[in-house]
């Protein structure tokens, strides 16, 4: 029942974040704050949500580089994750983490009801390390202003970021396949497409 409760509270978090806004915009310095013990899991969470929208252009270049910043810190083995003044001065209104959490919550009690502590090393040091390095290739190819580049990785981070708030470490796992398959497809397309160019051209 524990283990249930706990699963609550994550897909609740989304919705209190809003609910404790003081002002119709929030930084994300204050939504750091608000995070406390399960920070990185949470603020990856909560940066990569946005991300799995497709064909959603704006929001997800503005997050993706505290999310590639956040991950960097994880892969240096940093414990308590910060931003510098200009990412943590970036806004977001009331009315998006409440439109968030309200189409986000349904996904995540689906992952949660499946979660459970298991593999629990690919959470901790050293393992969590790798998971960083993962999370900051996943980030970059968020960051590309291109169509489709930011559904699959985002969802990839959002399971990651689950398996390390559940200590799950079978969904860091398969986040961290599932945006490495997105990322391998990337890169064949784009050779192919190279030499596609190159055979047109006669190179």
């Amino acid at each position: 029942m524990a283990q249930s409760n706990e699963a609550v509270t994550i897909s609740r978090r989304l919705s209190k974040l809003a609910e404790d806004a003081e002002s119709e915009t929030v930084t994300l310095d204050w939504v750091l704050e608000q995070l406390h013990e399960r920070a990185f899991g949470l603020f990856l969470l909560v940066l990569a949500l946005p991300c799995c929208i497709p064909f959603l252009y704006g929001i997800p270049q503005i997050v993706a580089l505290p999310l590639m910043f956040i991950s960097v810190q994880m892969l240096l083995g940093r414990d308590v994750p910060w931003l510098p003044r200009k990412l943590g001065a970036r806004t977001v209104t009331q009315d998006a983490l409440r439109n968030l959490a309200r189409r986000a919550e349904p996904w995540l009690r689906r992952i949660e009801a499946v979660s459970r502590p298991r593999l629990a090393a690919m959470t901790r040091t050293p393992l969590d390390r790798v998971v960083g390095l993962a999370l900051v290739v996943f980030s970059a190819s968020i960051l590309v202003p291109l169509p489709g580049t930011n559904t699959v990785p985002g969802i990839a981070v959002v399971i990651v970021s689950m398996g390390l708030l559940q200590r799950d470490g079978i969904l860091v796992i398969l986040g961290a396949l599932l945006g490495t398959a997105w990322i391998a497809s990337l890169v064949f397309a784009g050779a192919s497409l190279v030499r596609l160019i190159a055979g047109w051209i006669g190179v």
